[in-house]
């Protein structure tokens, strides 16, 4: 376990560290996920296994500390990001992101493009969305008050989650949860989606098959994002069907 201060109180993301040859790999979890659970299995793969890797946990989350007073915004996750990769001297990072931590590699890539030179996003999070009581993931917290997230609401999300997500969602802070969740729906301008579609390195984007054609595929694959529909999973792509994903992922940073 690795770790380094990212705030200027002191707070620190961590993650863990697998040694191996440049270009390090940079792992990214989704919103209240944890890199060393979610993609161990991937790292080691023997299909992928062999570079330095990095399974981090971005602030609020897993191992990270979860500071109270931090925004949460996606530029304040990419920047911290950031700032921890420039202390573990990496450059040109091979990212493999999920969902939330898609939205969040691709504001790292725009926002510090030297520390990125390839991007493989799972599922990833390109849009604003609309908050709903009740819906699962993002659009249920952020539906929520903050201080009525804080007092209970909580409980509601725990409950929907699910004991698999949960196990890892109740180690984030609620503040992180909620925030990190409300700024994800909100999105950035230029949206995730644009941003994206200006990136100068390789792209791909990987999904659920079963979900059906991605929405907007025909302008990624024109702006040179491969687009690759992955079989027999859902959401959690990497963890649903592990083979396969590390076969489409191999492919992607070939």
């Amino acid at each position: 376990m690795h770790s380094t201060a990212v705030t200027t109180e002191g707070d620190r993301i961590r993650w863990v560290e697998l040694p191996g040859r440049d270009p390090a790999r940079v792992y990214v979890h989704g919103l209240g996920a944890t890199s060393p659970a979610y993609f161990t299995g991937t790292a080691v793969h023997p299909l992928l296994a062999g570079h330095r890797s990095l399974l981090v946990d971005l602030l609020g989350h897993g191992h990270s500390d979860r500071p109270t007073a931090f925004a949460y915004t996606l530029e304040d996750h990419a920047d911290t990001l950031a700032d921890a990769l420039r202390a573990a001297r990496v450059t040109g990072a091979e990212v493999v992101a999920h969902s939330m931590g898609g939205s969040v590699a691709v504001v790292l890539a725009a926002r510090h493009p030297e520390l990125v030179s390839r991007l493989v996003l799972v599922d990833a999070n390109l849009d604003p969305l609309t908050p709903e009581r009740g819906a699962p993931g993002s659009r249920g917290i952020a539906a929520y008050g903050e201080e009525e997230f804080l007092a209970g609401g909580w409980r509601e999300t725990r409950d929907l989650a699910g004991e698999h997500w949960w196990s890892t969602m109740r180690l984030a802070g609620l503040e992180a949860l909620h925030r990190t969740a409300t700024h994800l729906v909100r999105g950035t301008t230029p949206t995730m989606r644009e941003l994206l579609l200006a990136l100068p390195v390789p792209r791909a984007f990987l999904y659920p098959e079963a979900d059906g054609p991605f929405p907007g595929a025909a302008d990624l694959e024109a702006a040179g994002v491969r687009v690759v529909p992955v079989p027999d999973c859902g959401h959690n792509v990497m963890l649903d069907n592990p083979e396969a994903f590390a076969r489409v992922t191999a492919e992607a940073l070939a």
